[in-house]
């Protein structure tokens, strides 16, 4: 399936998998003198491979659009409101903002055609919201939207939402499992359920469209969006993109946007699974053929069952952004294809594209996007616009184009029949929102897509009646159990308490053993007081999403064993184990699986844990309860340097093999598995260690503080300091989402905004003869008060390697522009001052403050002078 020339690129992937991690990404991390030497011998056909931009020869998008046929009576309905608008109505159409940045009175003068919530932002920056609240909130957009008084439109806008894995980002609702554990179950007419569900749920809060189902077919296991794909294979994904897209819109012919249906999406068009080295909005190096056969193939399938929104790619291929891809977005998907909906840009994503910025991006309109998710830089985008329209830049024809698409979508729906949200079908119906029905269909979901790797001896399934121990930090934790996108964004500052109506894995368990007069311990570090039968270990990843959840290494925990400790400790008790393993993809993970009697690949099962109790226990008799019944979707690597891991590769070699699955009528004893880690951590060189480039060092923290505590630890990518009002921190916007943190000091003492090593680092490699500290910095207030810098601090206050007064600088700047900073910190190599560090950075002032950094990194001076130095 793939050309001679990719697979020598997907191996030389492999063996360069840090050194192209900073190409792909910007990113200032490690790599080895042996990568440099393997990238440099790539030879000259490759490298005009990587720079292709345009088509392959002769390749053949069939027409996908075969059952929705267009209704004269729409067609003429849209063709006169076009008629009737002016440009600026037109372009105002084609802008979409974010509810935390957008106000009533901006959507009521300019009359946008839609707006999201970004996956950390509710309603009223109330994260915790009713669903009256998200209803009340509709209510208040649609009717600014309507008010004709200022932009002279009456055309409604609609609200777009992440509704993932059910309605994730509100507080109480079902959360089905993640795509990839709905990908195990292989079970079409569930998926179909699922966006029924979905759809009932989020149109309890009002709320129109639905940026889902994704439907990218993941190559390489490290791209932090892995879960979101159903499988690596194209077969399962084109069943479930029919499934989820007629379950969230209807059925064409029988009830298509009708009732409490929505408008979904199919993202993202197309190839953001197949980027090189799994890297987030990397590049995919795919032929057109690989395109459209694997990382398509959704896409046709959506588009037969009439999904009405397709959302562009953050990826490149061969080296062109997708939203600035003519032949794909036009002439493949729209032509070709046959899409007759509306393409939405992702968050941003119209910035990358060559000639474009935040507030212009020409070439993404005339590539074929329709509508543009601007989600902060929204008025000077919609001026930008209707100038590069007066001036010829953008033709007028492509903007009638853009607009007709979007609003055949909003009357196919019945936008403008349909009144307010509150007024409509199962708006404010609290009975459906989190429901029983629902809660039963994820709790199956969650049955169905748990997939047995390992039952030595037949340990499971569990006598319930016996004393069993329950460990591991992810047993009663709801945050690693739903993992990102729920309720916040990355999830990582979620409480059980954000879930109310979930159950956690350890609260399933302990409700069935005891209901059958078994007894329970719980001790997150596997600590008893009895000895128990048998432990019930849960571990797993941290919750991610996007590129957070990028890793290099396909290895569990490679730098801290932690949870492989806790499984020793039990087996050297003598204690039988089994091992929950939750996790958003499959992972190198040989030496926890040999400490475990039984292995069960969990996934992300979202708000009904009590689905891995129905399987692993049996009933009170002994009788089995639920067999398994998941199989794998992705394949399992039996080496920690299989990466890339998919049936179509050669030499195709996995621990567990695509489709694996035991059940309990299977009698397979698996012998110890090779623990030989084949993949060394990396060593930084010239090309620098990044400290925060799109998202903190994983060794990191940001940490606030003032003579109060000086430790405040700010947990998530956002958040505030509860324990002093002179310092707060706020995620915001640079060139990604949440990039760079703004802090705001209100000059009630002194205070200071740090990032702090989880323990002491070295920093002597980083540190050299040529090293400057660089990050970009934006001033949003002047300084009251001396401002200073320290970098490479020991303690919590003091003992700083190096300090700089930056008052003058800062008050030098003019507010709200990005500058570049620079630090000589070379006198430093060498010296016992940075072979301890506890704060790499810290800013400290006892006045009024406002400022923004990002991209805070050590690197080579390449030559330029330093703004500051320590050195003198």
């Amino acid at each position: 399936m793939f050309s001679t020339s990719e697979r020598r690129l997907a191996l030389k992937a492999q063996a360069t998998n840090i050194l192209l991690f900073i190409i792909a990404s910007g990113l200032l991390s490690a790599c080895s003198e042996s990568a440099n030497q393997t990238v440099s011998s790539t030879t000259s056909t490759e490298k005009q491979a990587l720079s292709l931009e345009g088509r392959d020869a002769k390749v053949y998008w069939p027409n996908a659009n075969t059952k929705l046929k267009r209704d004269p009576a729409v067609e003429k309905q849209v063709a006169d409101i076009l008629a009737s608008m002016t440009l600026e109505q037109k372009v105002a159409q084609m802008i979409q903002p974010e509810i935390g940045y957008l106000t009533l009175e901006q959507m009521r003068k300019y009359g946008f055609g839609s707006y999201l919530n970004g996956g950390n932002t509710a309603p009223y920056g109330n994260k915790t919201a009713t669903p009256q609240e998200w209803l009340k909130f509709a209510d208040e957009m649609y009717e600014a939207s309507t008010d004709d008084s200022l932009d002279g439109s009456k055309i409604p806008a609609i609200w777009g939402t992440d509704a993932m894995h059910g309605h994730s980002n509100v507080s109480g609702t079902t959360l089905f499992p993640h795509n990839i554990g709905l990908g195990a179950m292989n079970n079409p007419e569930h998926i179909r359920k699922i966006g029924d569900a979905t759809a009932k749920e989020v149109a309890v809060t009002g709320i129109e469209w639905s940026f889902a189902p994704t439907v990218a077919v993941v190559q390489d296991d490290r791209w932090g969006r892995t879960y979101e794909s159903y499988s690596e294979k194209p077969e399962i994904v084109k069943a479930y993109a029919t499934a989820m897209v007629e379950g969230i819109q209807g059925e064409i012919g029988v009830d298509f946007l009708q009732g409490y249906r929505r408008i979904a999406t199919a993202k993202h068009f197309v190839g953001d699974g197949g980027t090189l080295n799994g890297i987030d909005r990397g590049d995919t190096i795919a032929s057109e053929e690989a395109m459209r056969d694997i990382h398509a193939a959704g896409y046709f399938t959506a588009i037969e069952a009439g999904v009405q929104s397709v959302m562009a790619s953050f990826n490149s291929w061969k080296g062109k952004r997708l939203h600035g891809h003519k032949y794909l977005l036009t002439d493949v998907l729209k032509e070709q294809m046959g899409f007759d909906g509306f393409v939405v840009s992702d968050w941003n994503g119209h910035k990358f594209v060559d000639g474009c910025d935040l507030e212009q991006c020409a070439n993404a309109i005339n590539a074929g996007v329709d509508v543009l998710m601007v989600p902060e830089h929204y008025e000077a985008f919609y001026h930008n616009t209707v100038a590069q329209v007066k001036s010829g830049e953008i033709p007028m024809s492509r903007i009638d184009d853009a607009v007709t698409r979007f609003l055949r979508a909003k009357v196919r729906w019945g936008l403008f029949e349909k009144g307010k949200p509150s007024t409509r079908i199962l708006a404010n119906d609290l009975s459906v929102f989190g429901a029983k029905p629902h809660r039963e269909l994820a709790r199956q979901a969650v049955r169905e897509s748990l997939v047995l790797l390992k039952n030595n001896q037949q340990i499971l399934p569990l006598n319930p009646k016996q004393k069993i121990l329950i460990a591991g930090d992810a047993a009663d934790n709801m945050a690693k159990q739903a993992g990102g996108w729920s309720v916040s964004w990355q999830g990582t500052d979620n409480t059980n308490e954000d879930f109310p109506g979930a159950t956690t894995v350890y609260a399933g368990l302990k409700n069935a053993i005891e209901q059958a007069g078994g007894k329970v311990e719980f001790d997150v570090a596997g600590n008893y007081q009895t000895k128990p039968d048998v432990a019930v270990v849960v571990i797993g990843e941290p919750p991610y999403a996007e590129w957070f959840g990028d890793i290099q290494y396909i290895e569990y925990q490679k730098q801290n064993k932690a949870d492989l400790a806790l499984l020793k400790k039990l087996k050297a008790d003598g204690i039988p184990v089994v091992t929950v393993f939750i996790s958003g993809r499959p992972l190198w993970m040989n030496k926890e699986i040999n400490m475990s009697d039984a292995f069960v690949a969990a996934w992300l099962p979202g708000s009904e844990g009590q689905g891995v109790a129905d399987v692993i226990l049996a009933k009170a008799n002994g009788d089995i309860n639920y067999d398994f019944k998941g199989k794998l979707s992705f394949s399992w690597p039996k080496y920690d340097n299989q990466v890339i891991l998919n049936p179509h590769d050669e030499n195709y070699d996995p621990l567990f093999a695509y489709g694996f699955g035991l059940t309990y009528q299977d009698k397979v004893e698996l012998a110890k598995l090779d623990e030989t880690s084949r993949v060394k951590l990396q060593k930084s060189t010239n090309m620098g260690y990044a400290l925060f480039y799109r998202q903190l060092a994983p060794e990191l923290n940001w940490v606030l503080g003032d003579k109060t505590n000086w430790s405040v630890i700010v947990n998530g990518p956002a958040g505030t300091t509860e324990n002093s009002d002179n310092l707060t921190v706020q995620g915001i916007n640079l060139a990604y989402q949440e990039d760079a943190r703004r802090f705001v000091w209100s000059g009630g003492a002194d205070a200071s905004a740090k990032l702090a090593y989880n323990g002491q680092q070295d920093m002597t490699e980083f540190v050299e003869a040529d090293s400057v500290f660089n990050f970009d910095l934006r001033i949003d207030k002047a300084a009251s008060d001396k401002v200073t810098m320290g970098l490479f601090c020991q303690a919590e206050q003091t003992g700083c390697a190096g300090e700089v007064d930056i008052t003058d600088f800062v008050n030098q700047q003019k507010v709200g522009h990005w500058v570049n900073v620079s630090v000589d910190v070379s006198c430093l190599a060498g010296t016992d001052k940075v072979s301890s560090v506890k704060t790499a950075w810290k800013l400290q002032t006892a006045g009024e403050l406002g400022l923004a950094v990002s991209n805070l990194a050590i690197q080579k001076t390449d030559g330029k002078k330093a703004q500051f130095s320590v050195c003198n």
